[in-house]
């Protein structure tokens, strides 16, 4: 058990799927936070971009938002949403979108609109704004969620962004000639999904936790049967994230106690 907490881990799993040459398409948040730690820690010839058009910025300091005129700092170029979404969705580009939601299912189909039925919600989230976009453009999408059973569903209660739809090769037989889900990182583990059903399985748990946990807070039947350990955090990546990405912990949250318990993070 090591002195990291879950949001660092998290950002630092997300940051070791990305692969020199990716282009990464970062919200805001998690997301955002595990961008900046790929481009810094794990693939420094990615390309970091943000929906409101602020390319490969340098990222000198963590933006909080996509609107923080610190996503415009240091690019190659400023340009429009209607660019950035473009570029999102090149043919020809290995676009990697960090997202998140609400729900989601073990096809990797998410929601980020609201609870209940839609003409009568328990309760309501923003929508979609970028995100369906995202999932239905990219050429693969790299999945932040907290790790409950209320948030991993066998049904959502309304589909927003577009998985590997009902497994198989229904997404593309639905229309969409590329992308879909590559990972889901959660505060307890990695999962990833079967190369030919397209169901999710869990990959990785954190040396905090353990495979038995993970399916326990999934409200799906899980396969744990591949499930290995996560490597956890060294101290080089410990130092960048702390002292060259997220200094003021903006996003990283409360330095960590001595030990962290899976059921605290």
């Amino acid at each position: 058990m090591g002195n990291y907490t879950a949001n660092e881990i998290m950002a630092l799993s997300a940051g070791r799927l990305v692969k020199n040459g990716d282009i990464l398409f970062a919200g805001t948040g998690l997301s955002m936070l595990a961008a900046t730690v790929a481009k810094r820690i794990h693939a420094p010839e990615a390309v970091v971009f943000f929906e409101t058009g602020g390319i490969d910025p340098s990222l000198d300091e963590l933006p909080l938002a996509v609107a923080d005129p610190r996503v415009m700092v240091g690019t190659s170029i400023n340009t429009s949403l209607v660019d950035a979404l473009s570029l999102l969705g090149h043919p020809k580009f290995r676009t990697i979108a960090f997202l998140g939601a609400a729900q989601i299912d073990c096809y990797g189909n998410l929601n980020s609109t609201l609870l209940g039925t839609y003409e009568h919600p328990r309760q309501r989230f923003p929508g979609s704004g970028g995100a369906c976009d995202a999932a239905s453009m990219a050429y693969g999408v790299i999945i932040f969620m907290q790790h409950q059973r209320q948030r991993f569903v066998k049904k959502l209660d309304y589909l927003t962004s577009p998985g590997w739809l009902t497994g198989g090769d229904s997404r593309r037989q639905a229309g969409f000639e590329r992308g879909g889900p590559i990972a889901v990182v959660t505060n307890l583990c990695v999962m990833k999904f079967d190369e030919h059903t397209k169901m999710m399985y869990l990959d990785e748990y954190y040396p905090f936790t353990d495979p038995g946990k993970v399916a326990s807070e999934t409200g799906f039947d899980l396969d744990i049967s591949r499930a290995r350990m996560a490597s956890p955090p060294s101290e080089s990546e410990l130092t960048t994230l702390r002292s060259g990405v997220d200094p003021q912990r903006l996003i990283l949250g409360p330095m960590p106690t001595p030990q962290v318990e899976a059921d605290k993070v």
